[in-house]
């Protein structure tokens, strides 16, 4: 059994959000680029989900139940949290869209690291799942509420949109290759 399939369940503590740009003038999809959105980390992803609702016929005559076809699919509401911190990108992303850049559309790629991973900045980290949310867009925007009394960190949310929520078939991990055949099986 390789180490890959030996991995188990996995902890959600090791992930990231990069964003990429998306352009859409006169409604279409021109490309995308990579540009950094946000220079914080977030502590909370929710809402990667999405859901199909069944078409129900009913048929005259079948008295069993009635007959399930594929309908659409729907995506939730993607929320990420994080501390507030001196960089306002969320908010200003918010603001533009808002105030009619409509245009203003992101992509975002959410990678999950398996606990083993080395630190954050380590460029040897594996991703282990991606999930992409295609044309993302700001729906709400809310800071931490004010309190006195309180010692707790502030956290800021954004609430997101999105046109479609894909994940790609995991990465395999790098494995030793095949020894040749009548080979020693020595290893390069």
């Amino acid at each position: 059994m390789s180490d890959w399939q030996r991995l188990g369940p996995l902890t959600v503590f090791n992930f990231d959000v990069v964003f990429s740009e998306v352009t859409l003038p006169d409604g279409g999809i021109t490309g995308t680029s990579g540009i950094k959105l946000c220079d914080a980390q977030f502590s909370e992803v929710t809402g990667l989900e999405a859901t199909m609702e069944p078409k129900v016929i009913k048929e005259g005559g079948r008295n069993f139940g009635a007959i399930q076809r594929v309908g659409l699919v729907t995506f939730a509401t993607v929320v990420l949290k994080r501390g507030i911190g001196r960089i306002d990108d969320l908010w200003r992303w918010f603001e533009l869209v808002a105030g009619g850049s409509y245009s203003k559309r992101l992509s975002a790629v959410i990678t999950m690291y398996g606990p083993q991973q080395g630190p954050r900045d380590d460029p040897e980290r594996t991703p282990l799942y991606q999930w992409r949310l295609h044309r993302a867009l700001p729906t709400k925007f809310k800071t931490a509420d004010f309190n006195a009394t309180s010692t707790a960190v502030g956290i800021e949310e954004l609430h997101i949109a999105h046109e479609g929520l894909e994940l790609p078939a995991p990465p395999k991990p790098a494995t030793a290759p095949e020894p040749a055949p009548g080979g020693g099986g020595v290893l390069v």
